[in-house]
């Protein structure tokens, strides 16, 4: 079958406000979901981070309570350990996008850090979008879009709609006092219209070529769509 290019954070940290750094990463649910979707549909996985550098998972997503019971964070746990493609990403900056047929971006709060100012990462999600090529972006992930500016600033997202992890699950998850910003409000000020679902629950927009969920529980759906547009 084809190649799936997954983006990862490279990030270990988001900086706050106060200029505290609050350890994160990726989220392991957000990440192990649609790999084992994808692979069980026959695709090949290449990871790929900003410098290449190995993706640092969010110990926070393999607690208990936020996977729905222990016994979902062991099948979490396991299927991370089981992604062997972490332990060996590319380098974005060298990424030819001729190589895949479609483009996922896990979240967590990492892409927060570095994603949303990378601009090997903006670069190739405008030529993703350019090319038509499916293109999956889960959560905090939807941070990345912002790096993709034209050479007059301009979004070549704006106007696109999205689902992103929202200021109400934000404030929930208590940091959204203590943040630099916020997604929601960073994509509606580039001219991304973010449709708002309920906190925790899942939502999934599909706009175009672009597919994107609010938060984890919308992981497997983003994952379920981005295979039907791959056909």
């Amino acid at each position: 079958m084809s190649k799936i290019l997954f983006v990862m954070t490279g990030a270990d940290h988001w900086t706050l406000a106060d200029g505290t750094e609050h350890p994160t990463g990726f989220w392991a649910e957000e990440a192990v979901t649609p790999y084992e979707a994808f692979k069980a549909a026959g695709h090949e996985i290449v990871v790929a981070t900003p410098g290449g550098v190995v993706p640092t998972v969010d110990k926070g997503s393999l607690a208990a309570e936020v996977n729905g019971g222990q016994a979902n964070a062991d099948r979490i746990a396991a299927g991370l350990a089981a992604m062997s493609e972490l332990q060996h990403p590319v380098r974005l900056e060298d990424v030819d996008l001729d190589a895949y047929a479609a483009v996922f971006y896990p979240g967590g709060h990492g892409p927060m850090e570095d994603l949303a100012v990378d601009t090997a990462s903006g670069g190739l999600l405008i030529d993703a979008l350019a090319a038509g090529k499916p293109l999956g972006v889960v959560c905090h992930a939807s941070a990345a879009l912002l790096a993709a500016t034209r050479e007059d600033g301009t979004n070549v997202f704006a106007g696109y709609e999205v689902a992103a992890f929202t200021n109400a699950e934000e404030t929930q998850a208590g940091l959204a006092g203590n943040a630099r910003w916020l997604l929601q409000d960073r994509l509606t000020e580039a001219g991304v219209r973010v449709r708002v679902g309920e906190p925790w629950a899942p939502n999934v927009v599909v706009d175009r070529t672009l597919v994107t969920g609010q938060n984890p529980a919308s992981s497997a759906p983003v994952a379920t769509e981005l295979l039907k547009q791959l056909g």
